[in-house]
């Protein structure tokens, strides 16, 4: 074992060494987190969390009013009248969430769509702050990022929630519960960053659920992880407001956008979103300069359409530029899509190929080992200059941001 990996018992042993809990009982430490009791209705109610919870920190993004100041229709559709996403009564202190599109208007006591942001006398707090439920040490192309530090590993955290309700979540189990039922650890970002550099993690990735739910402890860790050398990469949907986009953008080094979809029924019907606001992160993200990798899951018969595909590849192309690496990923039936089966090879092959001739260069196929899709290609002279197995590289040939055989430049963090 190199010295930049760690086995699961090698990690809950050295929590242990340092005074900390161990997760999960036993239960998965990597992509799936922390297994919740199975259930599919969940209080938003007060009374979760003691009010004395060390997790609890006051939110950065919301505004609040009191008594008298609700305008009724800012929390119903008046046609036809219907709750927004959290709202179930008219009393006294309400707050407006302003960390994502969804804008919840949360009354006392009461938590927001993701589960984890409650009203508390008029302020709203994040719940896990340093409250982890699952963590592990995991290859970058996991993520998958492919064209940032190749072959490094990456300190992988997420909390309890989530701002969407995919219903073919494969980390339902920690992304569609609240904190009081995961499994959790305590780890601050000063912990965070000293585990990372102690296990040879070249980045901190915030990942498995949602991290734009966990945001104020996201931003404080990558902050303190840039001042130690560290890099910080950052795995979400992208269904995030751009003021808060904007300022964690200046603390991150990588993106990466799980596009789910390209038509608006898709997203509300099968995501509990909108696809709007998810394209103007992409656009932010990439104005920025921070490195963007976009994946797109492919469902049979819900957002596998050859021509939507292609259109969202030409969006690509026109709003970002052909150098931004596109991912297609295949879907295995998971949480409440079951029913589906997995997405056919031959569908991932026509979206690959439809978004090199919209002029992606970098388009890849996802989830398929062993495919000739996962390689890195030279746009120019087609040579394999990443050629991966799994998520192991077995040649590498950029020397110096270039093409070892044609001098290219490829785009790309490579070191």
């Amino acid at each position: 074992m190199s010295e930049r990996e760690m086995s699961r018992r090698e990690f809950l042993k050295s929590l242990g060494a340092a005074g900390l809990c161990g997760l999960c009982g036993g239960a998965l430490l990597n992509n799936l987190g922390c297994a919740g009791p199975q259930a599919t209705v969940l209080s938003t109610r007060v009374g979760l969390t003691p009010p004395t919870s060390p997790h609890a920190r006051e939110a950065m993004f919301y505004t609040s009013f009191g008594d008298g100041g609700l305008d009724c229709s800012s929390c119903h559709d008046p046609k036809p009248s219907r709750l927004l996403y959290c709202h179930t009564g008219h009393g006294s202190n309400y707050v407006k969430c302003q960390l994502c599109p969804k804008a919840c208007i949360i009354s006392e006591g009461e938590r927001g769509d993701c589960r984890v942001r409650e009203n508390r006398g008029g302020k709203l707090y994040t719940m896990v702050y340093g409250n982890v439920c699952a963590l592990n040490v995991d290859p970058i192309e996991k993520k998958p990022l492919y064209h940032f530090l190749p072959a490094s590993s990456a300190f992988s955290i997420a909390t309890a929630g989530c701002n969407l309700h995919c219903l073919y979540c494969q980390n339902w189990s920690i992304s569609q519960y609240p904190p009081e039922k995961t499994d959790n650890v305590d780890l601050l970002p000063e912990a965070v960053v000293s585990y990372a550099a102690r296990y040879g993690s070249l980045s901190i990735a915030y990942t498995y659920s949602e991290p734009t739910v966990f945001f104020e402890y996201m931003l404080d860790t990558a902050r303190l992880a840039r001042q130690e050398g560290l890099r910080n990469v950052v795995i979400s949907a992208g269904y995030i407001n751009p003021e808060p986009l904007r300022l964690l953008c200046e603390a991150v080094d990588a993106i990466k956008i799980d596009l789910k979809g390209y038509n608006e029924p898709f997203y509300e019907e099968v995501c509990g979103a909108t696809l709007q606001p998810v394209l103007e992160s992409i656009k932010t993200i990439h104005e920025s300069g921070t490195h963007l990798e976009i994946v797109n899951l492919v469902v049979p018969t819900l957002n596998d359409d050859e021509g939507e595909l292609r259109a969202l590849s030409r969006w690509v192309v026109q709003e970002l530029g052909p150098d931004v690496p596109l991912h297609f990923s295949r879907f295995h039936p998971l949480y409440k899509l079951t029913n589906l089966p997995s997405t056919p090879v031959e569908s991932l092959e026509r979206a690959r190929n439809a978004a090199m001739e919209a002029g992606v260069k970098y388009a890849y196929i996802g989830n398929v080992p062993g495919h000739a899709g996962n390689h890195t290609y030279c746009p120019r002279c087609g040579e394999i200059i990443i050629g991966r197995v799994g998520y192991a590289i077995r040649e590498y040939h950029i020397v110096d941001g270039v093409c070892e055989f044609c001098g290219e430049p490829i785009a790309g963090v490579w070191r």
